[in-house]
């Protein structure tokens, strides 16, 4: 339907997979392809995300950059704020049962996820963006309507999906209110009529009960498109915060810059790819020139080009010199909750340099840390007044560092 439907490079750019790709009696056409050429309308596109935190990484940025991919060919992106569903928690992936969320909490936090999200979507063409909460139909549900839902799906069924399998197979607790989960997200794609639903790849069996439940609904069942799972800076587990492997999105223009800079060799391709727009025909043969060029480019993404370049030239200052480089770009670090006199490594521990007390003082005793240049070599070395400490630099390595203020 749209001037892009002759050219779907865009829409398989970084897909994992997308499902049915053959006709059946639900969905006539071929595939997805088909749906956008015979569609006399802009197709609804369905993500959702169940703000069960505050921030967002470019691992969790995939779907929605393929979410604006589709915005961009002329479709409606419908983002599902799982006000809701949340309250539950996506059992996927998780060893045991996750902690239920006010909805105070979970407003909170959705209002965090749609700021760290304005970079990414289209917010402003009229059509392109409709979000909604799915509070809205699911709040409503009497249980009548739940009975209906339940009756759609089997134990067994159930206890096929990855997470729930494995934890009844170590006889750890799976509850009832587990079970509704799925079903419910599924019914969000009934309730917002979705023509596609985009996911990780840890996200198949969801979608798929998406489409039986639009079945059972008499609706048009919805496509799937799966993306991969972004691997961390690290090259070795998903991207997450609780791995500090992780880019946030609402990280200062040099810690991203920082980061990405040091991206591994045989992740470079990969990151490209789902991170950015740039024809992997193009990349430099010099994996350093890589390293760079996604670096930069990312941080463009979210906090623009003269920020980007400034954080790249503190970088390339803080290798060169083995100083703080530019003053002006170091993010700073306010010393007001601090409570003096207080040791080095307490401050190491909460500016977040360090993730713990006893970290800072590994890092210390390692050589790691400087002030203002400066090695610390003394673990218990205090300080008794913000006044010592303000306008220093403190450092970990060469990369981790943090403007002191009052």
């Amino acid at each position: 339907m749209s001037s892009s439907a002759s050219n779907f490079e865009w829409l398989h750019r970084g897909t994992s997979e997308i499902f049915p790709n053959q006709p059946n009696s639900d969905s006539p056409e071929e595939n997805l392809e088909q749906r956008i050429l015979q569609s006399d309308r802009p197709l609804r596109i369905k993500l959702g995300i169940d703000p069960t935190g505050t921030d967002i990484h470019l691992g969790h940025s995939i779907p929605f950059r393929k979410l604006r991919a589709f915005q961009n060919a002329g479709h409606t992106a419908v983002v599902i704020i799982g006000d809701f569903t949340a309250r539950i928690g996506d059992p996927t992936g998780k060893s045991e049962v996750r902690r239920q969320l006010t909805a105070e909490q979970v407003q909170e936090n959705a209002n965090t996820y749609l700021e760290q999200l304005r970079p990414i979507l289209d917010f402003d063409t009229p059509g392109r963006l409709e979000i909604r909460y799915n509070s809205e139909w699911l709040s409503k549900l009497d249980l009548a309507k739940i009975q209906e839902l339940l009756a759609t799906m089997t134990v067994g069924q159930m206890l096929a999906k990855e997470g729930f399998a494995e934890r009844y197979n170590q006889e750890k607790p799976v509850f009832l209110h587990e079970f509704l989960y799925p079903l419910m997200q599924g019914y969000d794609s009934v309730a917002i009529e979705a023509d596609v639903e985009l996911g990780g790849t840890d996200q198949k069996f969801n979608i798929a009960v998406g489409r039986d439940l639009q079945r059972h609904f008499n609706k048009r069942p919805q496509f799937g498109l799966l993306l991969p799972i972004l691997l961390g800076t690290d090259g070795v587990q998903k991207m997450s915060k609780s791995l500090d492997n992780y880019v946030g999105l609402r990280e200062d223009p040099l810690s991203m810059y920082s980061k990405l800079e040091k991206t591994p060799d045989a992740l470079l391709k990969d990151y490209f790819e789902l991170l950015t727009d740039i024809d992997l025909n193009t990349l430099p043969d010099n994996p350093r020139e890589c390293q760079k060029l996604l670096a930069i480019t990312i941080v463009s993404q979210f906090h623009g080009k003269d920020a980007a370049l400034k954080a790249q030239q503190t970088a390339e200052s803080l290798v060169l010199k083995g100083g703080t480089g530019n003053q002006d770009s170091v993010p700073e670090y306010s010393l007001k909750d601090v409570q003096f006199p207080a040791k080095i490594f307490y401050i190491l521990s909460a500016s977040g340099l360090c993730k713990s007390s006893g970290e800072g003082r590994r890092q210390i005793q390692g050589g790691a840390v400087r002030l203002d240049s400066d090695r610390i070599s003394d673990v218990n070395q205090t300080f008794n007044s913000a006044d010592e400490l303000q306008g220093k630099v403190l450092q970990v390595g060469k990369k981790k560092f943090i403007r002191l203020v009052n």
